[in-house]
């Protein structure tokens, strides 16, 4: 138990506003540590559904074992000997071996949201205002309830509340090129196409763009080969005022800023796109979208954050304070590594906030700027908005078939 709230002859307690995957990381482990914590989530249903692949590292299952999560007996996710780079033809134009876990959103949140006794999970609580005394932190919400406590942590996303309250100069910005993402049963596939492409981290790379896919668990979180899902992600350049625009007006005419639902994605759009993987991507790869019942888009940003204690009570954590282009896959395990780092800070300074959140913000502050600029340079050849000689130049490094393979969602290359 902390000083400051021994002084008080209580538990200490955190708020933690968004129940995603930071959120539900800190709760973890701050109530290992001896906190009582409550989490807030804006959505009024369970996430599980929501997100599709995600690229495990060693960090993650770190944080995950001191969370409490058994990954010996509760599999995590897919795991995959190696990449490959498909071209045109579909023929193997490159292979590295690297073994990794390739896991679903759904999948790990479930094993996260499970360990945490729903009691302290709160859905329907979308947050409004952020105050803090010299004793306690309050959160208010549109419902009219409110809740209190020592700490307040903001792991709510990347448009977060928490932080338009207390640093609204902060906001994410279009880095010039989207992604079309999609999961389809593994059964589906046509039997040349698993053999050839679902037990790989594969990549098919028309020129200006790329895609890749891996498999991951299946709908009902089956592991099995033929059971599982596959899962991609197709990076398109599209400017921000024509491509995207028309990309991100929905059935109804209506223009949506930086995403849109999926089910308001008009069909022309995405039968333009099916088009364009016929014609650009390995047939391999164009079999994938064509079967995909539901793509969607994500417009790829950036954000960075100049501060991640925000108040003398409050903290922002995970895609709240920074958000990295996926080329890194490092999401989840840097919202993970964040709230681990947080808890730190905090046990080893049990008698004073203020230090320990000075201390979790300069160790965590220099590694989100590296996921970030390591992001921008895997990316950089799929801006359009690249125009010089040498910008192009520097794009090709990270072009080829060996570079993709070596250095896409790998841990390697982020120097704090």
């Amino acid at each position: 138990m902390t000083d400051y709230a021994r002084r008080r002859d209580a538990q200490p307690k955190a708020v933690v506003i968004g129940g995603s995957m930071a959120g539900l990381f800190a709760a973890l482990l701050l109530r290992r540590a001896g906190w009582q914590v409550e989490v807030y989530e804006r959505i009024g249903a369970e996430l599980g559904g929501r997100g599709a692949g995600i690229v495990t590292h060693s960090e993650l299952f770190e944080v995950l074992d001191r969370a409490g999560i058994d990954t010996e007996t509760a599999a995590v996710g897919v795991v995959v000997p190696g990449r490959r780079v498909l071209d045109l033809s579909g023929r193997i134009a490159g292979e590295l071996g690297l073994r990794q876990v390739l896991t679903s959103w759904g999948h790990l949140y479930g094993l996260l949201k499970a360990a945490l006794p729903p009691e302290h999970y709160h859905h329907g609580k979308n947050l409004v205002d952020v105050t803090e005394s010299e004793e306690r932190v309050v959160a208010r919400f549109s419902d009219g309830s409110e809740a209190s406590g020592d700490l307040l942590i903001g792991t709510d996303g990347i448009f977060s509340c928490v932080r338009d309250r207390l640093a609204p100069g902060v906001r994410p910005s279009y880095a010039g090129y989207v992604a079309w993402r999609g999961l389809v049963n593994e059964r589906d596939l046509s039997p040349k196409t698993r053999a050839e492409l679902c037990d790989w981290f594969a990549f098919s790379l028309p020129p200006g763009e790329q895609m890749l896919g891996y498999p991951v668990a299946g709908t009902n979180e089956e592991m099995a080969v033929g059971e599982r899902r596959f899962n991609f992600v197709w990076y398109r350049p599209a400017d921000a005022d024509g491509g995207l625009a028309e990309l991100l007006t929905d059935v109804d005419g209506v223009r949506h800023e930086l995403s849109i639902p999926p089910t308001a994605i008009r069909s022309d759009v995405i039968a333009s796109m099916r088009r364009d993987a016929e014609r650009l991507l390995a047939p391999q790869f164009a079999e994938v979208v064509r079967v995909t019942k539901q793509p969607f888009i994500q417009a790829i940003l950036d954000l960075e954050t100049p501060r991640m204690a925000l108040g003398a009570r409050t903290v922002i954590l995970g895609d709240a304070a920074f958000v990295a282009r996926p080329h890194v896959g490092m999401g989840v395990t840097k919202a993970a590594a964040d709230a681990a780092a947080l808890v730190d800070a905090l046990e080893a300074h049990p008698s004073d906030l203020a230090t320990a959140l000075s201390k979790f913000e300069s160790s965590r502050l220099p590694f989100g700027r590296a996921v970030v600029r390591r992001a921008r340079h895997l990316g950089a050849y799929m801006q359009a908005q690249i125009a010089t000689a040498e910008e192009r130049a520097m794009a090709e490094l990270h072009r080829s078939p060996e570079a993709v393979m070596a250095e896409t969602a790998v841990a390697t290359g982020i120097a704090a």
